[in-house]
């Protein structure tokens, strides 16, 4: 990651009501794909956004649009989740996911809200367990979309998803199922996008990769103490005993009575040692 796309993607989310959700997703591209052009890939949403614009009727109701979007989006364009490789970490880069048309659930709503958004329709997301939703408001009520392929979900039907996380969670019961249902926030949903990559390269031994998503975490949610943290792990990981000493000590300066802090105090007297040593 060069500095320069660390600070634009700061730029892009220094505001918490003004977060450009799309270009934002987009700009995490630029840790893999470094001559990403932004302004081919925002000229190319547009355009789809125009077009299909161009057919919707003056009158049109929300649920009309709405028909419309999902049969462009998935039946025309073919849009669809990349069951056969889903934690390729290309689909969580919104310009690779646009170019393949497969992805995971929240690149692909990312790409169905902006186009809902040049239609007129305000689409949000749902950062539910497991599965990223939609969801758009009409006049009946919410109705709430599954990414992958555009279908809308019953209560029934989500009811039956979170059980299993809730029973898990040991949870079953204590939150009603529209607490699940509550509209995500850009800033959440760039974190997820974020949490997906790092899981992903974490768990392929990819400490560059991975650095370079925690370096964008910690710009995203400074106040995240877990996240400097991590990434003194990450530094530790790429053999950097000064740089992963100075992010655990501010964790352990601030959580001296984490459960984890005994542990990162025995890492700390080794990343020293190690230090003493060059």
């Amino acid at each position: 990651m060069t500095l320069k796309s660390l600070d634009y993607f700061a730029s892009l989310v220094r505001q918490d009501d003004s977060i450009p959700l799309f270009e934002t997703a987009l700009s995490i591209g630029q840790d893999v794909y470094p001559h990403l052009d932004f302004t081919a890939h925002q000229l190319e949403i547009d355009t789809i956004g125009s077009q299909l614009l161009k057919r919707i009727p003056a009158d049109a109701s929300h649920i009309q649009k709405l028909r419309m979007l999902n049969h462009l989006f998935f039946q025309e364009m073919g849009f669809a989740g990349n069951i056969n490789n889903f934690y390729d970490a290309d689909n969580s880069y919104v310009h690779r996911v646009m170019a393949t048309r497969r992805g995971i659930p929240i690149s692909l709503a990312v790409i169905f809200m902006e186009l809902g958004q040049q239609i007129g329709l305000d689409m949000k997301g749902i950062s539910f367990p497991g599965h990223f939703l939609m969801k758009l408001a009409v006049q009946s009520g919410e109705i709430v979309l599954d990414p992958i392929n555009g279908n809308s979900l019953s209560r029934e039907e989500l009811e039956e998803r979170i059980e299993p996380f809730l029973q898990q969670q040991g949870e079953l019961g204590e939150m009603p199922l529209a607490g699940y249902l509550r509209a995500a926030h850009p800033r959440e949903i760039v974190e997820r996008m974020l949490r997906n990559l790092k899981a992903i390269f974490i768990d392929a031994q990819r400490w560059q990769r991975v650095l370079d998503v925690q370096q964008r975490l910690i710009v995203l949610l400074p106040d995240d103490i877990n996240e400097r943290r991590d990434r003194g792990l990450t530094h530790a990981n790429l053999a950097d005993p000064q740089a992963a000493l100075e992010d655990l000590e501010a964790y352990l300066a601030l959580r001296p009575d984490a459960a984890d802090a005994a542990a990162l105090q025995e890492k700390t007297i080794g990343l020293r040692a190690a230090l003493r040593r060059h």
